[in-house]
């Protein structure tokens, strides 16, 4: 608990010493009268009630003044003096007291749920690094800054210490911590070689990291940039409560001071009428849906981000629920993106193939060649020359061997005669000196996690569209074992983009269109679509900047949280909208025709505030 809460605390803890005995006796023995024989008898209670008044009052006084001054006359706190000098005037000096005092309560427990939500944001930012250890080319260590270390020089990071800056491991080996970035509570294994991020914990073994990003452009610090940003994309929900609030106070002044003229020029009963006036004043405070809905965006993404779910604003949290097409990138994001060797036709040549095709995939860095030089215990020979042909595969002269490995049209080019297969898979074609070798399958694994997450979302009423670059039938193998709805193949990364023109153009109105991809290659697409969700790209700048939400943990059951917690969030948000406007209607109404008591008029204020808040913290509770 905060120093002010506290501070708030204590003189609510006081008023209500004071006040609790001063009303019994009240009650009992009538203040006003205890000074006979006058017609000030009421001075007394006054002053009593006024001292009370101003312990728990003044900071309201205060706010309300200084915004008075600055030209901002109609905010929750006008209406609070207004309402209680309104119960003094027409001699309610306990109920002015009360209002006030139950209106900070309410403050109090408003403040108190909004601060174990910052609580958890405070949590995530603990991620920030506080130093780096440089090492100098002398081998001295200093203790510096991480914002002052450039890019190519060597840190360390002892055991039980955070990863400052994004770099690659060039010494020791160790276990890291990354829950505070993905949720994943299990260590990691890295090694010489591995990539780290910045934030993440070292566990076990000092190591040496080469910086590869400067510490603005690090991992760590987009994550704080995105959290620490998100409350400036407002959602339609939140936008509208703003301006609800900027006209709905003037007009309920306004609206309780005709109240008042009307019936008591009417009735000759003014007061009556001034008391159904601030009664009126008092229930049409809007802190209730002001102080919810943001708090229950807020609460959200507070959640997401410490399950490693970025979400760059509550206007995409809100449009996230709404969208009812989900169309995925194959590679990495619906499948593991691990291109592996599944099968060597015919078998009897299964090493005297794999062989010549690592030989011509020996210049490579491409998946495929690595997986085909995996496979083979590939030893690099620089005496080979290799001539690259776009889009069909590469020609080796070794030797006198002339070797081909590549797809169809490559042998078809050299004349070699051989049979096209039919298997599922990237195939990859070997010749020897125009002889057929025979053939390499290789594929990619779909992701475990998708089955659940295409699942869902098919439950859901959500159609899913897969696009992918691979061939006709790869992408129907990976389409057929996850249902999706449709898929397209053979696409170019400009073909992404238009398929995509195309089902934004084909979508209803209202109805939105989420693109998830690994946000390399994917950007502009990310960029296109309504939702950009990016899978494990926060080491990326155009995940980072392409995307609207990005899943650190590059797990697909990610996304289905996100969709929960978006689906609760606007439940609850149209939850407390529609209770706290249809129970203050029914008190105004009340009050109106003077039903409303001053202890219904605080209830459907502070009450209503109070359950609408601990509403609101129920949006970042998922399982």
């Amino acid at each position: 608990m905060s120093k002010k809460l506290k501070k708030r605390l204590i003189r609510i803890i006081i008023t209500a010493s004071l006040y609790l005995p001063i009303l019994i006796a009240d009650k009992i023995i009538n203040l006003s009268t205890v000074i006979p024989n006058t017609d000030l008898g009421w001075l007394l209670p006054l002053s009593i009630y006024v001292v009370i008044y101003l312990i728990i009052a003044y900071d309201i006084l205060i706010k309300a003044g200084k915004n008075i001054i600055r030209g901002q006359v109609f905010d929750e706190n006008f209406l609070m003096i207004v309402a209680t000098f309104g119960a003094f005037v027409i001699m309610e000096f306990p109920e002015a007291v009360a209002v006030m005092l139950f209106y900070q309560v309410g403050e109090f427990f408003q403040d108190l749920a909004v601060g174990k939500s910052r609580q958890s944001i405070a949590e995530l930012m603990d991620i920030r690094p506080d130093f780096a250890n440089l090492i100098h080319e002398n081998g001295e260590i200093e203790v510096t800054d991480p914002e002052l270390v450039e890019v190519g020089q060597i840190i360390r990071v002892e055991p039980g210490e955070k990863i400052p800056l994004d770099g690659t491991i060039i010494r020791g080996s160790t276990s890291i911590d990354a829950r505070a970035l993905t949720g994943e509570s299990l260590p990691v294994d890295v090694v010489e070689g591995s990539d780290v991020i910045s934030g993440t914990i070292n566990l076990s073994s000092s190591i040496d990291i080469e910086v590869k990003k400067a510490y603005q452009d690090s991992a760590v610090n987009k994550i704080l940039e995105l959290v620490e940003n998100s409350t400036n994309v407002k959602s339609k929900q939140e936008n509208f409560i703003t301006k609800f609030a900027k006209w709905y106070t003037p007009i309920v002044v306004i609206s309780a001071v005709l109240l008042i003229l009307i019936g008591s020029l009417v009735t000759k009963d003014w007061m009556n009428w001034v008391s159904r006036g601030l009664n009126f004043l008092v229930v049409s405070c809007p802190c209730a849906i002001v102080i919810s809905v943001p708090l229950s965006f807020f609460t959200s993404i507070g959640k997401a981000a410490k399950i490693g779910i970025l979400i760059k604003g509550s206007m995409y949290l809100e449009n996230f629920n709404r969208a009812k097409t989900f169309v995925f990138d194959k590679t990495g994001t619906l499948t593991k993106g691990n291109f592996a060797v599944s099968e060597v036709i015919p078998k009897y040549r299964r090493e005297e193939i794999l062989k010549y095709a690592a030989i011509c995939e020996g210049q490579s860095n491409h998946p495929i060649a690595m997986s085909i030089k995996k496979e083979a215990d590939y030893v690099a020979n620089s005496d080979v020359i290799l001539t690259n042909i776009p889009g069909e595969g590469v020609a080796a002269k070794d030797g006198k061997k002339v070797i081909l490995c590549g797809n169809a049209k490559l042998l078809s080019r050299y004349g070699v005669k051989f049979e096209e297969t039919n298997k599922v898979g990237t195939c990859v074609y070997v010749a020897i000196n125009s002889e057929y070798l025979g053939v390499i399958i290789i594929k990619d694994e779909v992701k475990e996690e998708a089955y659940d997450a295409i699942n869902y979302l098919s439950k859901e009423g959500i159609k899913t569209i897969m696009l992918s670059g691979d061939n006709e039938e790869v992408a129907k193998d990976v389409a057929d074992k996850l249902k999706l709805s449709e898929y397209h193949a053979s696409l170019l990364p400009q073909d992404k983009v238009l398929k995509l023109d195309e089902i934004l153009s084909s979508k209803k109105e209202n109805e939105l269109v989420v693109y998830v991809g690994d946000g390399i290659n994917d950007a502009p697409v990310l960029a296109r679509s309504d939702i950009g969700v990016s899978m494990g790209g926060v080491g990326s700048d155009a995940a980072i900047e392409a995307s609207d939400i990005v899943l650190i943990n590059d797990n697909l059951n990610s996304l289905l949280l996100t969709k929960k917690i978006a689906k609760k969030t606007i439940t609850i948000v149209y939850e407390n909208i529609i209770f706290a406007i249809g129970v203050k209607v029914a008190i105004l109404i009340l009050s109106i025709f003077g039903l409303a008591p001053i202890w219904l008029a605080i209830f459907g204020d502070v009450g209503v505030a109070l359950l609408c808040v601990f509403n609101a913290m129920r949006s970042g509770k998922i399982k």
